[in-house]
């Protein structure tokens, strides 16, 4: 097999014609296997040469994914995969990463703790299991939770709910209690964790409550009237958590 010629390509790579065909090789690999002081090449160290140029081109896109947002062992594996490579060169790019400190799973759980502490409002049960998926150790994960204070989660939680109140203007005070713990279960909190912090705030829905009393009613009039339609609107209140006033009642 016959070099033809070189022609610079983008960066670090080179296009190389051999027998009339091109191939991109790295400039490292040129200079590893001395392409520049041969002519010919052999089918068999033609193959090598493209393996080896294959883990390099693996090992740099890696490195570029990487430095724009860390990412655990596994989820570099599966891009890899996606990327098309080879086993054994998916298995020697990790390790040449690792080796190079570009991948480390224990760094890579500390700064998704702190970030979703700080970034967001799950809690420890979802950022756990968040975890799992992205291949991280059980013992690892539960370890540096451990390290997290209790009070942190109460702290966060409390946040949580105040913003809800604050900006609740359609809800009962007992259904917003119900969809907050709700949320909250959903976070990922343990409710022993926030139900007696939910519990010590005291809801005023009146304004609320008369809000949807004259919102029902203004669709239910329609078919009814009278004690008929008291009945109805107060059967509709109740259902979703309002007490009813009949002070707000107009029936003549």
């Amino acid at each position: 097999m016959i070099i033809q010629k070189y022609k610079k390509d983008k960066a670090n790579r080179y296009k190389v014609v051999i027998d009339d065909e091109e191939y991109t090789l790295y400039d490292d690999i040129i200079i590893q296997y001395g392409l520049l002081m041969k002519k010919e090449l052999t089918k068999k160290e033609l193959e090598e040469i493209m393996l080896a140029n294959d883990e390099l081109e693996s090992y740099y896109r890696s490195i570029k994914y990487i430095t724009k947002k860390m990412r655990s062992i596994r989820e570099m594996e599966e891009v890899l995969e996606k990327w098309c490579y080879g086993d054994t060169t998916i298995k020697k790019t990790i390790k040449r990463l690792q080796d190079n400190h570009f991948l480390n799973d224990e760094n890579y759980l500390k700064a998704f703790i702190n970030d979703k502490i700080n970034l967001t409002n799950h809690g420890p049960k979802k950022i756990r299991s968040e975890l799992l998926k992205l291949g991280i150790k059980e013992e690892l994960i539960d370890e540096a939770l451990e390290k997290v204070s209790n009070h942190l989660w109460q702290d966060k939680a409390e946040r949580y709910i105040q913003k809800k109140i604050e900006t609740n203007h359609r809800s009962s005070a007992r259904m917003l209690k119900i969809k907050i713990s709700n949320d909250l279960v959903n976070l990922g909190y343990e409710k022993e964790d926030f139900i007696s912090i939910l519990n010590k705030y005291d809801i005023i829905d009146e304004e609320i409550a008369e809000k949807e009393y004259l919102k029902i009613r203004k669709q239910l009039e329609k078919k009814y009237s009278g004690s008929v339609l008291e009945n109805k609107i107060k059967e509709r209140m109740y259902r979703k958590g309002f007490h009813y006033s009949k002070e707000w009642s107009y029936e003549e």
